[in-house]
């Protein structure tokens, strides 16, 4: 069963967090649209929010209640402890600045991507990514470069917790279908994304090895398919983010 709860999860918390990522997804809402969200009253749901703005952690704007910024300083405290992001991030830059494209960097948490940091080149596309989203791991190049790296039984409980939907219509969605394709990632030292999450978009992802070849994430270039084509998307890219992916690693070891 995809997401599954944990019997032993404190009802308040867990529910002040959906409340969160409810606002979020529906980018603002009010007492009553979050009233037939949820099974509570209406006064339940308001002092919810009214604790969580009185913290900062929401806003209100008329009626509508929207993600307050207090957890933006949560979020960038919890990227700039991630060691990778500080060794990772100047090479992520020249990456997007090089190729003119979409730089990311990613790591696995909790089963799901998170984007520890993006770099839009000149000719950069805009997507509906961002820094902190996350991401299922089995339709994307970041996450097929990860979870190709990892053993088989997490790989398993992953698609237990989260499931395999189907995106677009060149998803990977069958289980024994995925494990081959990761075989092949794990042999070649890349992985391509054929617009398997959005249509039009084409992503060229390796992984982030350490010396102990335990994986610790994954950076990628990603455009349009109209320029992601042939030589360039086959060999240009994939060679040139494993001389990336190289030097990030050297500096794991060695910084």
């Amino acid at each position: 069963m995809a997401d599954q709860q944990n019997p032993n999860a404190v009802k308040t918390a867990q529910t002040t967090f959906s409340i969160l990522e409810e606002l979020k997804v529906r980018n603002g809402a009010t007492v009553t649209d979050l009233t037939d969200a949820f099974d509570l009253s209406k006064s339940s749901i308001h002092n919810y929010l009214t604790t969580l703005e009185d913290d900062g952690y929401v806003v209100k704007d008329g009626n509508t209640y929207k993600v307050g910024l207090r957890l933006l300083d949560l979020g960038g405290h919890a990227r700039h402890r991630e060691r990778l992001y500080d060794i990772a991030k100047d090479e992520v830059d020249e990456l997007a600045a090089e190729t003119g494209e979409l730089a990311n960097l990613l790591v696995e948490q909790h089963g799901k991507g998170v984007y520890l940091h993006r770099a839009h080149g000149e000719d950069a596309v805009k997507t509906d990514s961002y820094i902190g989203q996350r991401v299922y791991l089995h339709n994307t190049a970041l996450g097929n470069a990860i979870l190709a790296h990892l053993p088989r039984t997490r790989v398993e409980e992953i698609i237990d917790q989260h499931g395999m939907p189907a995106t677009t219509e060149n998803t990977i969605s069958d289980r024994e279908e995925l494990f081959s394709h990761l075989e092949r990632v794990r042999e070649e030292g890349v992985a391509f994304d054929d617009e398997a999450r959005l249509k039009g978009l084409r992503c060229v992802a390796v992984p982030i090895v350490n010396n102990n070849d335990t994986v610790e994430g994954a950076i990628s270039v990603s455009g349009p398919t109209s320029r992601f084509q042939n030589e360039r998307f086959r060999e240009e890219l994939p060679e040139k983010l494993k001389s990336v992916a190289n030097v990030i690693e050297l500096n794991i070891t060695y910084t």
